[in-house]
This record gives structure tokens, C-alpha cells and sequence, in this order.
């Protein structure tokens, strides 16, 4: 059996998840990364992306996740985003809409902010879709 460690995840409007598991792997500022139990205690900024969870059954799931927040310590990860979601929640209609306004505002004549906010949120709308994809082309 695999060692395991408690994870919780919020959202500005719930706790999102919380259980022991195997492994998670998320998308940082450096790129992706895997956390294990007995990982070495870190903090680092979240990027938009799917969130894979090894339950402690070794089961995998994945979720959407945006911006925010991981912290690994020894008895305890934890990541605060500003928006998770399973895929069942995701609302696809809205994620495509959104994805099509972002690719229009970069296309076009943009002040820095406005490219900053456009390219974040089409990660978001794109990993949203993603996500929701997962579960919608199984069926």
C-alpha cells in the first residue's frame, strides 16, 4: 500500500476537497509537478490546469483547477484556488464562450492588461473544456 497524506483543497466558496491520498499533479509557475507523501515542504503559485488525485484507493481523478496557491508541509498539502471544479460541474457552453471572447481580445489591438486578462482567462475556458471533455467523450 502506498504512503498517503492529507489534501485539501478551497475555493473562495467551499472546501472544494479533503482526504488522503497517494499523489496529486498540477500545473505550477515551473511547470508541472507531482507531490508524493514525505514530498519536501514547499509553496508555490497555481496555473490554470487539470488537477490529477490518486485517491487513497489509487484511483485517479481530475478536476479543473485556476489560479492560486499549493503549499506541501510535512503533515498536510494544500492548495486555495479561485476556482476548482469536477468536470460534471463545468459548464461547457460558458467555458467555449469565454474562450472565444479571450481569442478575440488577443487577436486584436490590446493594452498589457488587457492581453494579461484575455491570456488568462482562455487557460482557464481551454482547461475547463478539457476537463469537461474527460467525462463527456467517455459516454
Amino acid at each position: 500500500m502506498a504512503a498517503r497524506f492529507e489534501f485539501e483543497v478551497y475555493t473562495p466558496y467551499r472546501l472544494f476537497f479533503s482526504d488522503f491520498v497517494e499523489a496529486i499533479i498540477l500545473t505550477l509557475m515551473d511547470g508541472e509537478v507531482a507531490v508524493y507523501a514525505n514530498h519536501s515542504s514547499f509553496a508555490s503559485p497555481v496555473l490554470p490546469c487539470l488537477l490529477k488525485i490518486k485517491d487513497k484507493n489509487g484511483n485517479w481523478k481530475t478536476a479543473f483547477t485556476a489560479e492560486g496557491i499549493l503549499e506541501v508541509t510535512n503533515h498536510k498539502t494544500v492548495l486555495v484556488s479561485d476556482a476548482t471544479e469536477w468536470p460534471e460541474e463545468i459548464d461547457y457552453e460558458r467555458a467555449r464562450k469565454a474562450m472565444e471572447q479571450a481569442a478575440g481580445i488577443m487577436a486584436g489591438e490590446k493594452l498589457n492588461f488587457e492581453a494579461d486578462t484575455a491570456a488568462s482567462t482562455l487557460r482557464r475556458a481551454q482547461f475547463r473544456i478539457k476537463a469537461w471533455e474527460l467525462v463527456h467523450q467517455k459516454t
